[in-house]
């Protein structure tokens, strides 16, 4: 099966897994991504397709991810008042998770024997995946295990974490989305900006400066952890 035809699949998948989220009024278990990937999975598994294979197509599609990104400047735009008014408190948050983030991961591995390279994957668990994959690509990790680590993190965190926040008794749509954006990175923020175009700024914001304070650091600290 060529590039063309991986694309057409994946991005048919996904269209029905949107409208299957729609159906059944956007419930956590119908997030797209983990729906869309189960027959693209299946029909990979059932030709015999590598992931190199499906990857050429895979490459055209993230074409799209810097406009999509970059797109995220409009509803920080519309909400850029109340991004201001709480500048300080926000970027403490984003750091608090920032910090729970790599150093819960890189405990639970190491409570469970991994070694130093699967330490070096998981660690920017939270970030998005072409970062993930750099930092774990400059220091002793694996750029496949990062990737594959930081999918299931985006999934699970956008399915868990705005009923997490209800069952806690936050409601605040800025706490939502910093949380979901911080832990939860870009499927995180989609899961965001379908509660309210609020949390999916408040998202975005915590995604990218969560992203750009992980790629400076982290790296910086595995190769001292890890010399």
């Amino acid at each position: 099966m060529t590039a063309l035809v991986w694309i057409t699949v994946t991005l048919v998948a996904y269209a029905a897994a949107l409208w299957l989220a729609r159906r059944v009024n956007n419930h956590p278990l119908a997030n797209p991504v983990l729906v869309a990937s189960v027959p693209v999975i299946t029909l990979m598994l059932l030709t015999g397709t590598s992931h190199q294979t499906y990857a050429e197509g895979g490459d055209w599609l993230l074409l799209m991810l810097g406009p999509a990104t970059v797109a995220l400047a409009i509803p920080l735009f519309r909400n850029w008042p109340k991004v201001r008014a709480v500048a300080g408190p926000l970027l403490l948050a984003i750091s608090a998770g920032s910090l729970v983030a790599v150093s819960s991961a890189l405990l639970i591995a190491w409570a469970l024997s991994g070694g130093a390279d699967t330490l070096a994957s998981l660690a920017p668990k939270s970030v998005t995946t072409p970062i993930a994959m750099g930092i774990a690509q400059s220091s002793i990790g694996l750029p496949s295990l990062a990737a594959a680590i930081v999918i299931v993190t985006g999934i699970v965190g956008a399915i868990c974490g705005p009923w997490l926040l209800r069952r806690l008794g936050i409601t605040d749509p800025r706490a939502h989305g910093v949380a979901l954006g911080t832990a939860a990175h870009g499927i995180g923020t989609a899961r965001a900006f379908q509660e309210s175009d609020e949390t999916g700024t408040f998202s975005g914001v915590a995604m990218g400066l969560n992203g750009i304070a992980t790629a400076l650091i982290l790296p910086w600290l595995l190769l001292r952890l890890f010399a």
